[in-house]
């Protein structure tokens, strides 16, 4: 692509990434540049790849080897914090003609990007910052953190906030930033991701009734009294469970003891986690989803899966008014018989219209921002 970018795009985590990638493609496509700033908080070398965007035009920091920078070193991201404030503030001074600087969802990145290009920093700017997938809420700020309180400084700073349901769209109310309800992008990256791994001919895991399980919050993590009673809910699934495991998630199960208990169970099959089309395609095949992630209750909308949210709140209070998504609250009995009711025959989905809106909503927000 020639010309000078007018568009910057800010992304430091896999999920960012994961969601804001057909942005990139529909950017690509048009021929519009774009300023690609990776903060470094994960590492995204092979995502670029899988869905081919380009690498990122800078690195701000040393990406990790693992899955997640910090592994709970809350004075390690705090520091972290501050230095990317002011490297981002700085870098995007640099860039000639700039108008729009686009960041995603709710993580450490996304609050400082935020608040970086924001006119608290900038009072002079001439670009307008741009978050993309506003309005979600648990009102919370503890269930999950710090997620919540990134999606409320991103609420609070940005120009334009593009929110991801009609629910966001209220959430956000009467507020400086211009509040536009497209949808949200996660229908555009799991359609494109099942067309890559079907022509990548992944194998499903499994013929029979199986499972898929994530789990990665901070608030989980760090209790043992959480962490016991999903074990004792992962251990009491009927099916083959597969649990895409983290190396965060790990090292806080070998703290506690719970690692051993968990390999112990007959239906839990341990996995690194896969890389995001080979997900999709066992998502859209399993039968069961088992989570304390975000996204995953999105993409349970959209393949029409049961899924049992292991959080004592959820920031995607949508999917809650179907009868496939049950917050567990993480009550061990309770949360059992709901699978049971899950994988019952007898068991059938409710018709309902997907919140977060239909395809093409990636192609929405560009043409938002051509106007």
């Amino acid at each position: 692509m020639e010309g000078k970018p007018k568009i910057a795009v800010i992304i430091g985590t896999r999920a960012e990434l994961i969601k804001t990638f057909p942005v990139m493609l529909e950017l690509q496509e048009k021929g519009i540049p774009y300023y690609f700033v990776h903060t470094g908080q994960h590492n995204l070398k092979d995502l670029c790849r899988v869905f081919g965007v380009k690498k990122p035009d800078i690195v701000l920091s040393k990406e990790p080897q693992k899955s997640s920078k910090f592994n709970l070193n809350q004075f390690k991201a705090i520091k972290w914090n501050i230095e990317l404030l002011f490297r981002i503030r700085s870098l995007l001074k640099k860039i000639e003609g700039l108008k729009f600087v686009l960041y995603h969802g709710d993580t450490m990145t996304t609050a400082t990007a935020s608040i970086a290009t924001s006119r608290i920093l900038n009072p002079l700017k001439k670009y307008k910052s741009v978050h993309l997938e506003a309005g979600l809420r648990s009102f919370n700020n503890k269930e999950p953190f710090p997620e919540e309180v990134s999606r409320r400084i991103a609420g609070k700073t940005s120009d334009i906030l593009f929110a991801v349901s009609e629910l966001a769209k209220n959430n956000l109310g009467k507020r400086k930033g211009k509040v536009i309800h497209v949808g949200n992008t996660i229908l555009d990256s799991a359609e494109i991701s099942l067309k890559i791994a079907k022509k990548k001919k992944v194998k499903v895991l499994s013929r029979k009734p199986f499972s898929l399980i994530t789990i990665h919050r901070h608030e989980n993590l760090k209790s043992r009294e959480r962490m016991e009673k999903i074990v004792k809910i992962l251990t009491s699934i009927p099916i083959k469970s597969y649990f895409a495991m983290h190396s965060n998630t790990e090292v806080k199960l070998r703290e506690f003891g719970l690692y051993e208990v968990l390999i112990k169970s007959k239906n839990i099959e341990v996995m690194p986690p896969m890389d995001y089309p080979e997900f999709i395609y066992q998502f859209s095949k399993c039968s069961l989803i088992v989570c304390d992630g975000g996204s995953m209750q999105e993409e349970s909308l959209i393949f029409k899966k049961p899924c049992v949210i292991l959080r004592m709140a959820t920031e995607r209070q949508e999917g809650l008014k179907t009868n496939f998504q049950f917050l567990s609250g993480l009550d061990v009995k309770k949360t059992n018989e709901k699978i049971k009711e899950y994988l019952s025959s007898k068991f059938k989905i409710k018709p309902f219209k997907n919140p977060y809106g239909e395809i093409g909503v990636s192609k929405k927000i560009v043409e938002e921002l051509l106007k």
